[in-house]
């Protein structure tokens, strides 16, 4: 008999289920490829964003390592 230890149960991040956090399970973090899905679709729609900051009028665009002085 060998002591494996059990995988952390999780929360879904789409549906906030539980969901075993292990190779036993193939979609995780999600519980099911439903979930995974819907999660994929977001990104696809760009509902998942990273907030920045407006730059101010007339400030230069692109990489500032780029910019002429």
């Amino acid at each position: 008999m060998t002591n494996t230890p059990e995988a952390p149960i999780v929360r879904c991040p789409t549906c906030k289920g539980p969901s075993v956090f292990g190779p036993q399970n193939r979609w995780r973090p999600f519980c099911s490829e439903r979930c995974r899905q819907i999660d994929l679709g977001a990104w696809a729609n760009e509902e998942f964003r990273v907030p920045s900051q407006v730059p101010p009028e007339g400030a230069p665009h692109g990489d500032p390592r780029e910019q002429q002085d």
